[in-house]
């Protein structure tokens, strides 16, 4: 469909590719990853023909369209409702409405043979091109994206840049362009949003390119990882997880070849060495040393997964309790966000806050904050000291500073020497530690912005959508950091693999109250799982249950009742007894099949390790897939013992009463 070859492309004296290719097939999905500043975004402009390229060829079939969702349409505002902007999709078919309305107002007072002939062609066309249904395509995309019912007649210009991109991205999807290209769509989707673009996604029928740090998305949406990297196009074919796993092969075999090309020339240079100044030995160290000349040198393997380790000093230690909320009540005209509403933070809660746009999720992070008024009671607990990030706070950062003296204003106590260790963690080096504020990236202000909250000696962290604008060595960073943070936080973020990374408790806002799932991301979305299989909707608030429900056996259809007092029949209590005896003996099993697995795998773990198999490639790769095998087989086996064992509690509950 689009064949690129030997691409070249300069900014400056720097090559941001060169003889790069790239073939794009018709129906793939393609993820594009890399470090910012590596030209993610610069190759989708090439391909949409805004570029002009160095050198090599771009090869596009005659019948190819291309829709391109990217950062500049966050400026386009119209009177326009949104609707009617998703609608300009259908660009022929909005010219037919517009005959098909002309003739039948011409024909109110004219009725003429011509004209009737002449509405039943462009009736005709406009039915051929599904003109009927063109309306409620695009409010499904509309409300699919997570705009309500109301808000489809509501002017563009009312909405933010965040969601009038999401109107850019409904234009988009209803052209159904052969090829489309997306540039970071999940920095302006909410959870629920990005959801429903992975589903559709997965069905599109065209080729798709995707720029995104979101690794899970990638996983659920793209067959072919393409990383930018060194000025080249390195082609993966799979999802995120398997160019983790494809790379990490593809490094141990370049590894293994750079070490053993500097073996050889080491012994190489050794040999010209000694032997060049004996008349003897002189044409042989003579052919030696224009055999290293034209030598094809192969790089060392660059360790892009950056290790960090703060030391986060507290002025003072909180108290046990950080947070209380009572009786909370907001609302913002006639729309109410909270009613009434608890909620507790104690020290060294990881809370990760999530839902939809609109649910107050920001809203909430600043009546936290004390800067939203609120009615009710917001208290912060003993010796409680807090720092908040958000995206706004990025224009608080003084263009005029170096990156050294914005961090020195967080922290004044810290050395430079610890100042540009903090900005090293942060993938600033060297000279870097002085430019200046204002010549900075969006995502290098983030990161500047949040390695000032880190330093900030806080005990009580807040943070709305910090990895937005971060690619994912600088995610990897931040959960890192986190992970390391033995304060208390809590973070807003759709992002689903830092989410559950960094939380020990989910927060959600669900019928104007705080909720809370008091366990992983995880364990949140499995439990969410059993709610909808349940039917029990948002409008039914249930308190998430501390750990797995246990459903007792069902009674084999027994028509035994229970006796007038409300106590079992001696005929369901032995049902229960034999059912319990099934269970244990299930669990038993079940535990002596995990104990025998787990030596297996300690076993393998050690051949792992062992450098007669990492050294070679094919049996690394068995050796991971069988690992991989059993790992599961494991989790399967510890899913059933626990759901047994919570069964047979339950039973032996009920026996006893």
């Amino acid at each position: 469909m689009i064949s690129i070859t030997n691409l070249s492309y300069y900014l400056g004296s720097r090559a941001l590719y060169e003889n790069a290719s790239l073939h794009i097939k018709p129906s793939q999905k393609i993820g594009l990853i890399g470090l910012n500043g590596t030209g993610k975004s610069t190759l989708l402009r090439i391909i949409d023909g805004e570029y002009q390229i160095d050198g090599g060829t771009i090869s596009k079939a005659g019948d190819v369209t291309i829709g391109f969702l990217n950062q500049d349409l966050l400026s386009y505002q119209t009177d326009e409702s949104i609707l009617s902007v998703a609608m300009q999709a259908f660009a022929r078919q909005n010219e037919l409405q517009h005959q098909i309305e002309e003739l039948l107002h011409e024909m109110e007072t004219n009725y003429r043979d011509e004209l009737v002939d002449q509405l039943g062609k462009v009736q005709e066309e406009f039915d051929a091109l599904d003109g009927y249904t063109i309306q409620s395509k695009a409010e499904e995309i509309l409300e699919g994206l997570g705009f309500s019912t109301d808000d489809l007649h509501r002017p563009l210009k009312l909405f933010s840049g965040g969601w009038r991109m999401r109107v850019m991205l409904a234009k988009l999807l209803l052209q159904k362009p052969s090829l489309l290209m997306l540039d970071e769509p999940t920095n302006h989707l909410d959870l629920p949003s990005i959801q429903w673009v992975e589903k559709y996604i997965q069905t599109y029928e065209g080729a798709v390119i995707v720029v995104s740090h979101d690794r899970d998305f990638l996983d659920n949406c793209v067959d072919v990882t393409v990383e930018v990297a060194n000025s080249k196009l390195n082609v993966y074919a799979g999802n995120y997880s398997f160019y983790l796993e494809e790379k990490a092969l593809r490094n141990e075999i370049q590894k293994g070849a750079f070490e053993n090309q500097q073996a050889k020339i080491r012994q190489t240079e050794r040999f010209i060495e000694r032997f060049k100044a004996q008349a003897t030995k002189a044409k042989q160290a003579q052919s030696r040393v224009k055999q290293l000349a034209r030598l094809d040198r192969i790089d060392d393997v660059l360790d892009e997964n950056a290790r960090v380790n703060f030391r986060f000093n507290f002025s003072t230690q909180p108290g046990r309790h950080v947070l209380h909320l009572e009786n909370i009540t907001k609302a913002f005209g006639e729309k109410r966000i909270l009613t009434k509403t608890q909620g507790t933070l104690e020290r060294g809660d990881h809370v990760a806050l999530i839902g939809a746009n609109g649910r107050g999720k920001s809203t909430l992070l600043r009546i936290i904050a004390g800067s939203e008024p609120i009615n009710g009671e917001r208290r912060l607990g003993h010796n409680v000291s807090f720092s908040f990030y958000a995206q706004h706070q990025l224009e608080s950062l003084r263009l005029e500073d170096s990156l050294i003296e914005e961090l020195k204003t967080a922290n004044p106590s810290k050395s430079e020497a610890e100042l540009r260790t903090v900005l090293g963690c942060f993938l600033f080096t060297g000279d870097d530690a002085f430019k200046k504020i204002r010549v900075l990236s969006g995502g290098e202000k983030s990161r500047v912005a949040l390695a000032k909250v880190l330093l900030s000696q806080a005990n009580f962290l807040l943070l709305d959508e910090p990895t937005n604008h971060l690619d994912m060595q600088s995610v990897n960073i931040l959960i890192q950091a986190l992970q390391q943070y033995e304060g208390t936080y809590i973070v807003v973020s759709h992002d689903r693999y830092f989410v559950s990374q960094i939380a020990n408790k989910i927060w959600y806002i669900e019928d104007e109250q705080l909720k809370e799932y008091p366990g992983t991301y995880d364990e949140y979305e499995w439990w969410q799982e059993e709610r909808k299989e349940q039917g029990i909707t948002p409008a039914k608030p249930v308190e998430a249950p501390k750990m797995q429900p246990a459903t007792a056996p069902s009674t084999n259809g027994n028509a035994a009742k229970s006796g007038s007092n409300g106590r079992a029949s001696d005929e369901e209590r032995r049902e229960w007894q034999k059912t319990l005896k099934t269970l244990t003996r299930q669990a038993e099993e079940t535990e002596t099949k995990i104990s025998q697995l787990e030596s297996q795998k300690k076993k393998l773990e050690a051949e792992l390790a062992d450098p007669s198999t990492y050294g070679d490639s094919r049996k690394m790769q068995a050796k991971n897939d069988e690992y991989k095998s059993l790992s599961l087989q494991l989790d399967h086996l510890q899913s059933q013992w626990e759901t047994a064992m919570l069964e047979a509690e339950e039973l032996e509950a009920r026996i006893k009463v």
